[in-house]
């Protein structure tokens, strides 16, 4: 199956080589490129790529908006195109508010040909991806919020939003805390990819979550990650 992708970046020559190296890779197939925001969202309502590759930071209509725009105000029937930032600014809020737009990965510009080109692949498939400085940064984030006695509620709040869960829900959530894809889900608990696809969706929609990347924020928040077995 070929993965179509947007190109969305305000420098020519980053788009030029974003797509010099999806080209000659099998199974990715270019199908725009956008040099704004606003551009990137009427390509992808246009174009229906599966996957957008969206900078942060460009002219009018940022990326992060435009993420926004393109998962939550999506005109057609889902899905919407996933949507992985791709940038040179490694900053704690570009990463929170793309991932609260919308965004299913955050990968940085430094990553190699091999891991941009996975990282595409993994989204399409309905996975998460974050660059391993990042992970590493928001995980330290939620211990260090969950450590402070003035923050000592939003572990319990974050549990508690997990109570309408059934126990194989909270099963995959865990999982999905752990970085597993549903393939690795659906051998470790024994179910179809099928099954855990649709239990992931019912899991998002119960929580009131956008994608698996802030579902896997939520496990670890809830501190689900720390418990036995």
């Amino acid at each position: 199956m070929t993965v179509t992708v947007l190109i969305a970046d305000d420098q020519e020559m980053v788009r030029a080589a974003l797509r010099a190296i999806l080209d000659r890779r099998p199974g990715l197939q270019v199908v725009g490129e956008a040099a704004d925001g606003e551009r990137a969202v009427a390509l992808a309502a246009g174009l229906r790529p599966d996957v957008v590759l969206m900078d942060v930071r460009m002219p009018g209509l940022t990326g992060v908006e435009a993420t926004r725009r393109i998962v939550g105000g999506w005109p057609h029937p889902p899905p919407a195109p996933k949507v992985l930032v791709l940038t040179t600014f490694d900053l704690d809020e570009y990463v929170r508010s793309a991932l609260r737009a919308g965004a299913s990965g955050f990968l940085l510009k430094n990553a190699s040909p091999d891991q941009l080109c996975d990282a595409i692949r993994a989204v399409a498939a309905g996975d998460a991806v974050l660059a391993p400085a990042v992970t590493r940064r928001l995980i330290d984030t939620f211990t260090a919020a969950a450590a402070a006695p003035a923050a000592a509620a939003a572990p319990v709040g974050a549990a508690a939003s997990v109570d309408g869960l059934t126990a194989r829900e909270l099963e995959v959530l865990v999982l999905l805390g752990r970085g597993l894809s549903n393939a690795r889900i659906a051998r470790t608990l024994s179910l179809s990819e099928a099954g855990v696809k649709s239990r992931v969706n019912r899991i998002l929609t119960r929580l009131g979550l956008e994608n698996r990347t802030q579902a896997a924020l939520l496990a670890r928040e809830a501190g689900l990650l720390d418990r036995p077995g």
